[in-house]
């Protein structure tokens, strides 16, 4: 798994992005509870994930509504298969409104253009 922790930062709200090769949703879920076992991770407010495994699109908002469609969207245009993307956020005590999708959208962005994954780059 891959971590970009302390990317983005908004109005007191923190965002990090971390991923790997997913085959099924065990393994999506063993990475969140790797992810998780730190403590700074295990206080964040947020992980939405998402990932499309065997054909078929699975997502979590993880209480951050419409995160995770948004993370499905962006991995399904960049061709990305079996592999999860969580995008977490530690709140920081002001709403953000719309601006959170595009703190999700840039979050993903910075992961596929980190790890060499978006096959349309």
């Amino acid at each position: 798994m891959q971590v970009f922790d302390r990317i983005i930062s908004d109005r007191g709200s923190r965002y990090a992005v971390s991923g790997g090769p997913a085959a099924d949703r065990a393994a999506v879920a063993a990475m969140l509870a790797e992810l998780t076992r730190v403590k700074r991770f295990r206080q964040a407010t947020h992980h939405s994930w998402a990932a499309i495994l065997g054909g078929e699109g699975v997502k979590d908002d993880d209480g951050e509504s419409g995160a995770g469609q948004l993370i499905l969207q962006m991995l399904d245009r960049a061709g990305l298969q079996n592999h999860v993307v969580i995008v977490t956020r530690w709140y920081g005590g002001k709403h953000l409104g719309g601006d959170r999708f595009r703190h999700v959208a840039d979050a993903v962005r910075h992961y596929l253009r980190e790890t060499g994954l978006d096959v349309r780059a």
